[in-house]
C-alpha cells in the first residue's frame, strides 16, 4: 500500500512522512479511526515507506524488492496479527495468513465482520489471545532480516484478551531496538490506560462524501449519481460504501421494521419463532442488527427533534422513522436505547442470543404500547 493509493488524508500523511524524515517516528503508534475509514491503510502505507529502498519526498517508490514484498504482505520483517474465531485450524494469526492476505488485496478498508465471516468463524467471537502475545514476543526477539525496521502491525487490538494486552504492554515499555509498533483500532477507549500512554495517536478521520465518492469513480466505475447516493448512505465508512455499492441486499432494516411492527402488535408466538431465528445468526450479525437498531433509534430522537435534515437513510427507511415516531416519545427512545445497549453487553459475555432477544421483545411489547 501506497500513500498515493490513499484517497485523502493529506495532513495525516504528510505528518507521517515528515516524523519519518526527521528521524522522530515514534517506536509505538496507535491509528484511531472509524470502522471503514483509512487507518489500517495508512498504517500498512508506513509500513512500505520505512523499509522502502528508494524512499521519494512524497512516498515509497513501490518498485523495489522491499515495497513489492510488503504490497503482497509477504515481507519477512512485516508480522501482522489480528483477531480470530477459535476454529480447528489454531488460535492465532500465523494460520490464517493465506486468507488474511487474500482479504486485504481486495481493499484494506476492512472490518471485523467482514473478516470473521471470511474466515469461517460461524457463531464465534474473534479476539486475541494470550498464545498470540507469546507469538508477539518471540517474532520480536528475532533480528530483522533485511529491512531498516521490524514491523509489528495489530489489528484491533482493543480485542486482546487481559494476558495478552498485558504482554503486549510489557514490550511496548522496552521494546527492541529497531522495532515500529503499529497498532490500527477503532475503539481506543477498551484498549488498557497503560498501552494508550505508550503509544502515539494518530487521529484518522473518517472519508468525507466526496471522497467516498471519488473512490468509488475510480476504483469501481460507480456513476456519479449512483457515487453521491451511496457516499451520502455510508456516512463516512468506506467498507460499507463498497459493499453497498456491489450489493444491495442488506436487510438490516427490513428485519427491525419487522422486529417493531410484531412488538406493537404483541403476537408472542411471532417474537418466540424471531428470537430464535435471531439465535440461528452468527454472533456478529446479531451484534450488527443489535447496532442498527441502535442507530435507527438515534435517527428517531433527530426525527423527533426537528432534525430530520441530518439524518442519513434510503426512503423507505425515512418513511419508517417518520411513522414510527408518531407512536413514540422520547422517555420510549430512551428506554430502547437502553434496553438495546444492555443487550449488547450481554451478547458481547456470551449470554443465549435466544434469551437475549424474546427477554427485549417482551419488554418493547410493553414498552411501546405504554403512555409516557
Amino acid at each position: 500500500m501506497l500513500f498515493n493509493e490513499i484517497i485523502g488524508q493529506q495532513d495525516t500523511k504528510q505528518a507521517l512522512l515528515r516524523a519519518v524524515q526527521a528521524n522522530h517516528l515514534a517506536h509505538a503508534l496507535l491509528f484511531d479511526g472509524p470502522a471503514g475509514s483509512a487507518n489500517l491503510a495508512l498504517a500498512l502505507a508506513l509500513a512500505t515507506y520505512v523499509n522502502c529502498e528508494d524512499k521519494q519526498p512524497q512516498d515509497a517508490c513501490g518498485r523495489c524488492a522491499s515495497c513489492v514484498k510488503i504490497q503482497k504482505l509477504v515481507h519477512p520483517d512485516l508480522h501482522m496479527v489480528f483477531p480470530v474465531a477459535n476454529t480447528n485450524r489454531g488460535k492465532t494469526s500465523e494460520a490464517y495468513l493465506t486468507d488474511w492476505r487474500s482479504f486485504l488485496s481486495a481493499h484494506p478498508y476492512r472490518t471485523l465482520p467482514e473478516w470473521l465471516d471470511t474466515m469461517g468463524a460461524d457463531n464465534k467471537q474473534g479476539n486475541i489471545s494470550a498464545e498470540e502475545a507469546r507469538n508477539i514476543l518471540q517474532k520480536l526477539s528475532l533480528k530483522s532480516y533485511e529491512g531498516a525496521y521490524k514491523i509489528m502491525l495489530i489489528w484491533l487490538p482493543e480485542l486482546m484478551n487481559v494476558a495478552s494486552a498485558n504482554a503486549l504492554l510489557k514490550v511496548l515499555e522496552e521494546p527492541p531496538a529497531q522495532t515500529l509498533f503499529l497498532l490500527v483500532t477503532n475503539q481506543p477507549d477498551k484498549l488498557l490506560i497503560t498501552i494508550l500512554s505508550r503509544t502515539q495517536r494518530v487521529a484518522v478521520r473518517a472519508f468525507s462524501d466526496d471522497e467516498v465518492t471519488t473512490h468509488l469513480r475510480q476504483h469501481l466505475n460507480v456513476d456519479e449519481l449512483t457515487a453521491r447516493r451511496v457516499a451520502y448512505l455510508a456516512d463516512g465508512n468506506l467498507s460499507a460504501a463498497l459493499r453497498i455499492s456491489q450489493t444491495e441486499t442488506n436487510d438490516n432494516h427490513a428485519w427491525f421494521a419487522d422486529w417493531m411492527r410484531t412488538c406493537y402488535r404483541q403476537d408472542l408466538i411471532a417474537l418466540v419463532k424471531q428470537a430464535d431465528q435471531f439465535d440461528g445468526f452468527s454472533k456478529e450479525k446479531q451484534k450488527g442488527l443489535l447496532e442498527y437498531s441502535i442507530s435507527l433509534c438515534r435517527d428517531l430522537f433527530l426525527w423527533q427533534q426537528g432534525a430530520g435534515s441530518l439524518l442519513r437513510l434510503p426512503d423507505e427507511e425515512v418513511t419508517f422513522v417518520k411513522n414510527f415516531t408518531k407512536i413514540l416519545t422520547m422517555n420510549h427512545i430512551e428506554r430502547l436505547i437502553a434496553e438495546l445497549n444492555e443487550a449488547v453487553y450481554h451478547l458481547e459475555r456470551n449470554a443465549r442470543a435466544k434469551m437475549v432477544m424474546l427477554d427485549m421483545s417482551l419488554t418493547f411489547s410493553r414498552l411501546i404500547r405504554t403512555p409516557a
